[in-house]
């Protein structure tokens, strides 16, 4: 489990296509205190470190099922080399919940299609696929790319977050252009609220 508080900038260093995809992630983690088989949650998707070194600086491996490709924006060729990504390790007993409960397992790609400053922020509005939508209200939480943040305002498939320097600096947020495909997980209490709505 995660927070959706991004506590590094990652980078990719490549990747190899093998029966799966394995990915070289740079991170200012310090690898020794990451066990082989541990969660870390890249740009949202949590996948599973198979290596880790220290040349030229600390880095981490993770193999990439074809599923997740499929399901993420992994598979829209939006990972390649010297591409920054959110990273997120798991939750550990005792830490803060500084954001809200994220499984790292991404629901699908939205799409950011309009970006402008609104004070001191920056104002991005996304589209959902459809199917997703349901899930997404006012006021609610959602992980985009692994970072927790409040949903402002709803319309049809399209909903709009606020996102402040803070987070810019802090994430990869300050790279994101409109068009851009991002993992999109939705709150997991909707998703219970909606299921129990159908028995009703």
């Amino acid at each position: 489990m995660f927070t959706g508080i991004i506590t590094d900038i990652g980078e990719i260093l490549e990747i190899e296509k093998r029966g799966d995809l394995r990915a070289r992630i740079l991170t200012r983690y310090d690898v020794e205190t990451i066990d082989i088989g541990a969660s870390i949650a890249c740009d949202g998707v949590c996948l599973t470190v198979v290596a880790t070194g220290e040349a030229p600086r600390n880095w981490f491996d993770v193999d990439i099922s074809a599923e997740t490709v499929n399901l993420t924006n992994i598979g829209q060729n939006d990972w390649s080399a010297g591409r920054r990504i959110n990273l997120e390790r798991a939750l550990k007993i005792g830490d803060e919940l500084g954001g809200h409960i994220v499984s790292g397992h991404v629901d699908g790609v939205a799409h950011l299609v309009e970006m402008f400053d609104e004070g001191d922020s920056t104002r991005m509005v996304f589209e959902a696929p459809e199917p997703l939508a349901k899930f997404i209200a006012p006021k609610g939480s959602v992980a985009l790319n692994g970072t927790s943040l409040t949903v402002n305002e709803v319309a049809g498939c399209r909903f709009g977050v606020n996102v402040i320097p803070h987070t810019k600096e802090v994430t990869t947020w300050g790279d994101r252009k409109v068009g851009d495909a991002i993992n999109l997980e939705v709150d997991t209490m909707a998703r219970y609220v909606a299921r129990l709505r159908e028995w009703d």
